[in-house]
C-alpha cells in the first residue's frame, strides 16, 4: 500500500495525465473496452515499468491510455478491480500478501505458483521477470558500524532504541512491521511516517532523523549512500519478481507476447541501471528512459 506533500504532487502530476490520483483508484468507470489502461504506483521504479509497458504495446499497434503514480497498492488495487485500470506493474510477494494476508510462501516460484491461484477472479499475472526488487530494512554505514549490523537478527537488541522510517502503509502491512515483530520480535521506539522510497526516507537516514528505514532493494540511493541492506534470514520479505498484473479480458494473444516478451529481458542488473538513469541528475522523464530501453532490448 500520505503525507500532504506527496498526495499533492501525486494529483499535479495525474492532472496532467487527465486524472485525480485518488478517483482513479477506485469507483471510476470501467477502461474502454478497445483500450488498455495502464497504470502505476506513486514511486519512480513503477512508473518507470508503467512506460515501459504502455510504450511497448503502442509500438504493437495497441491502442493505450495511462494513469500514473496513482498510490500505493491499496488505493490502485481497487482500480483494477473494477476495471478502471487494466495494467500494473506489479511485484509478486508483496502482491500475494495483500490477496492472502497468511500466505507461507517466500521462495520465488512458490511465491508465483501461489500467486496465480490467490488473485480475483478476471485478473491473472503473466510471466515473472528474473528482476527483483525487494523492501529491505537499510541503515548507514556508520550505524551499522556502531551496533555491528550484518542481519535483522542483529538489529533486535536495539530495535527500541532506534527510528523507523518508511512510508505509512509499511505500519500495517503483513510483511512490513507486524512482519518484523511476529518474525524477529523487533517494536522499533517510534515509526516515521516517510515516503515509499524516496528523498524523505533517504533523508531522514543521512541526517539519522531515523536509524533505520525501509528501502527497495534496486534504489540507486543505497549505492550512491553507501548505506547497508540487512540480511532477512527468517524472510519477513519473500520473492519480489516483477510482472505484469493484468485485467484478464484484456489480456490478448499479442498483449501476452508482448508483455512476456519484456519479463523476460528484465533482471535484476537491467533494474538497477535503470533507476540510476532516472536517478541522474538531469532527472529524465520515466517514458524517455522506457523508450530506450526497448529500443535497446530490441522489443
Amino acid at each position: 500500500m500520505k503525507r500532504i506533500a506527496t498526495a499533492v504532487a501525486a494529483v499535479m502530476v495525474l492532472s496532467a495525465c487527465g486524472g485525480d490520483p485518488l478517483s482513479n483508484g477506485g469507483g471510476n468507470d470501467p477502461a474502454p473496452t478497445d483500450t488498455i489502461v495502464v497504470g502505476s504506483a506513486n514511486f519512480p521504479e513503477s512508473r518507470l515499468l508503467a512506460e515501459i509497458y504502455a510504450e511497448a504495446l503502442a509500438g504493437k499497434g495497441i491502442k493505450v491510455s495511462k494513469k500514473m503514480n496513482i498510490g500505493n497498492r491499496e488505493l490502485y488495487f481497487k482500480g483494477v478491480q473494477d476495471g478502471s485500470i487494466d495494467l500494473i506493474p506489479e511485484y509478486s510477494g508483496v502482491l500475494l500478501k495483500h490477496v492472502n494476508k497468511e500466505a507461507p510462501e517466500v521462495g520465488s516460484d512458490e511465491v508465483y505458483a501461489a500467486l496465480k491461484k490467490a488473485l480475483p477472479q478476471g485478473l491473472i499475472v503473466l510471466e515473472k521477470s528474473s528482476a527483483e526488487d525487494k523492501d529491505a530494512v537499510v541503515v548507514t554505514k556508520q550505524v551499522a558500524a556502531q551496533y555491528s549490523l550484518k542481519t535483522i537478527d542483529d538489529l533486535v537488541p536495539y530495535c527500541k532504541e532506534f527510528v523507523f522510517g518508511g512510508p505509512p502503509e509499511f505500519q500495517n502491512r503483513p510483511d512490513g512491521l507486524p512482519g518484523l515483530k511476529a518474525k524477529y520480535n523487533c517494536e522499533f521506539k517510534e515509526f516515521k511516517a516517510l515516503d515509499v522510497g524516496g528523498p524523505l526516507t533517504v533523508a531522514g537516514l543521512k541526517d539519522n532523523t531515523v536509524q533505520a528505514a525501509d528501502l527497495f532493494t534496486t534504489d540507486y540511493a543505497i549505492k550512491a549512500n553507501e548505506f547497508v541492506v540487512l540480511e532477512d534470514p527468517k524472510n519477513v520479505f519473500a520473492a519480489q519478481n516483477v510482472l505484469p498484473l493484468i485485467n484478464e479480458k484484456k489480456a490478448s494473444q499479442q498483449v501476452r507476447d508482448t508483455l512476456n516478451a519484456i519479463s523476460k529481458k528484465l533482471d535484476t542488473k537491467t533494474l538497477l541501471e535503470l533507476n540510476q538513469k532516472l536517478a541522474a541528475p538531469e532527472k529524465p522523464e520515466p517514458d524517455k528512459v522506457a523508450k530506450e530501453w526497448l529500443a535497446s532490448s530490441g522489443i
